[in-house]
């Protein structure tokens, strides 16, 4: 790193990923070091900087070895007192003759990091709202450990529980789902009860004794039970309609609570018929797929370490469902259209079994599907933070003339649009004009996918291309305007593009001295009469003569 470099990073100040430490009155312990270490590590990891004032003053860095700091001589210091070996990166980045730092890069670690001497530490805000080394409590802990997929709460043994803390009529419920979901899932509603819960682990034998697990509390348990061994565990459905409202909060099995709750929406669909062609086409309120997903999603991969309650609640024009803890390591909202990463396989797993969620594991992206093909916006996750994800849907105020549109294009060309293009479309008719890489944080997918995406799209017809190289976006086409009824949108969109081609096109006269027809259409992304027309009226207005004749003609400046 150079000292350009340094400087450039302290300016941002400290964040959850980079920490100072000062020397300025005195050296710090070895010990400390090892500590910010393990605490940024238990974080997404990060860089600690010594010898930066927590202001992100360089007043440099005491030596930690004679005569001078040995950066190889830290890293086995810190890999030798951590729990498991933690290997880092250090070096000396020599700021000025009077001055140094110490650099140490701290990977995000694989498993639960601690200090030879049982210290353990993460990174989060302190009470003063600024990044700080916080005590890694016993059940953050284990919820950390959860979501690194080091373990499974699921699988998490109640050696005092037994079967009779398990409800009979949980075990049919799931017989009955299982037969249901089909001949993969058909053969697990002939086991016995106790063969069922080892079939699902959720129970293991230590010899002649079976020893449950919580997932069987949470799948098959009673209500009393669940109340005594899995305290967390709450569930609320509540419909909210002007200024009144109601709530039903419950503590029961996993399988009971969902089917409870898609039965609590069920009066509170409705059903609105449209023709296309001779097509005749139902637009549910809450499609089916949609309830079942984000509820069984909200029950399967909550945080259970933490107290908190799965609620469904329901307005006159909008369906959220909260669940506590935020997205499982590696899940953002910038990918977990992409990302499958339950907190609990097995519950995932056991949901899978009894039909209730997608057994491809894709549901989510089913549910965007779903709502795109309604006339409706995209689930909001925006609500969604560490503590809780957060899901809303738009009730009712469909677009017919987009849900026409998709239709009749899956008819004329045989293919019918998936995920990714009714993103596209919806997309770009709301916010027209989108750059390449804009496209392809929306679609999560690398630029190469989204620009193969694109090329499909403009050889059908949906959409258009305007411009090159940074300056390139994309809209709707004219004929997709008009079959959405939208005619006006096409004209205001191709309005705003005619001042920037106009410009562009005097930038490169500037730039290259003149520009022929087709070098204006291929820069403008229009056809060749277009830019003629560009051509004529920045001649008209002063800005532009034509020189030579017919294919030797060209435009320079006046």
């Amino acid at each position: 790193m150079t000292p350009d470099e340094l400087a450039e990073l302290t300016a941002g100040g400290e964040t959850l990923k980079l920490e100072f430490k000062s020397e300025a009155h005195g050296k710090l312990s070895d010990s400390t070091i090892v500590e910010v270490v393990v605490c940024l590590a238990n974080g997404e990891g990060g860089t600690l900087l010594i010898g930066v004032e927590d202001d992100g003053r360089i007043t440099g860095a005491k030596p930690h070895h004679k005569p001078s700091t040995d950066p190889l001589r830290l890293q086995a210091y810190i890999s030798n007192n951590t729990v498991p070996p933690l290997v880092t990166q250090a070096e000396v980045v020599v700021v000025d003759e009077a001055r140094e730092v110490i650099r140490i890069e701290v990977p995000n670690a694989e498993s639960i990091v601690g200090t030879r001497q049982g210290l353990y530490v993460r990174r989060g805000f302190g009470a003063d709202g600024r990044p700080a080394c916080l005590p890694l409590l016993a059940h953050e802990m284990l919820a950390e450990r959860i979501s690194r997929g080091e373990t499974d709460f699921a699988r998490l043994r109640e050696p005092t529980a037994g079967m009779s803390d398990l409800d009979p009529a949980e075990f049919e419920r799931f017989r009955r789902l299982a037969a249901r979901a089909g001949r993969a899932s058909a053969g697990l509603a002939a086991l016995s009860n106790e063969d069922l819960l080892s079939s699902l682990e959720v129970a293991e034998r230590d010899g002649s004794r079976l020893i449950l697990r919580r997932g069987a509390l949470l799948l098959f348990g009673r209500s009393e039970s669940i109340r005594r061994y899995i305290p967390t565990h709450e569930t609320a459905f509540r419909v909210l309609s002007g200024n009144t409202g109601r709530s039903v909060e419950n503590v029961d099995p996993l399988f009971k609570t969902a089917e409870g709750l898609f039965e609590d929406l069920r009066p509170h669909n409705s059903e609105a018929d449209i023709t296309v062609g001779l097509l005749r086409v139902t637009i549910d309120r809450i499609p089916e797929i949609v309830a079942r997903e984000l509820i069984a999603n909200a029950l399967v991969h909550r945080d259970y370490t933490v107290r908190g309650t799965v609620a469904v609640q329901l307005s006159d024009d909008e369906l959220r469902v909260s669940s506590p803890g935020g997205f499982p390591r590696g899940t953002t909202l910038q990918n977990f259209l992409e990302v499958s990463n339950p907190r609990s396989r097995i519950l995932a797993d056991a949901f899978k079994h009894a039909g209730l969620v997608e057994r491809n594991g894709n549901g989510i992206n089913r549910v965007f599907e779903a709502e795109l093909r309604s006339g409706r916006p995209e689930p909001d996750y925006s609500g969604t933070d560490g503590n809780q994800v957060v899901v809303s849907v738009q009730l009712g105020g469909s677009d017919i003339p987009l849900v026409r549109f998709v239709i009749e294009h899956d008819e004329r060309t045989g293919r019918a649009f998936d995920l990714a293009d009714l993103q596209v479309v919806r997309s770009l008719k709301d916010d027209p004009k989108q750059s390449l890489t804009e496209l392809s944080g929306l679609l999560q997918r690398p630029i190469t996918q989204t620009r193969t995406r694109l090329t499909r799209l403009l050889e059908e017809g949906v959409v258009e291309m305007r411009g090159n190289g940074r300056a390139r976006r994309y809209l709707l086409s004219s004929s997709t305007y008009r079959k959405l009824a939208s005619d006006a949108g096409y004209v205001r969109v191709r309005a705003f593009d005619e001042p920037q081609q106009a410009q562009m096109i005097l930038n490169y006269v500037d730039a290259n001295g003149s520009i022929s027809r087709s070098e204006a259409a291929e820069l403008c992304g229009t056809s060749p009469e277009e830019a003629r027309r560009i051509l004529l009226r920045l001649r008209d207005e002063g800005e532009l003569r034509l020189i030579g004749e017919r294919r030797t003609s060209r435009y320079v400046r006046a």
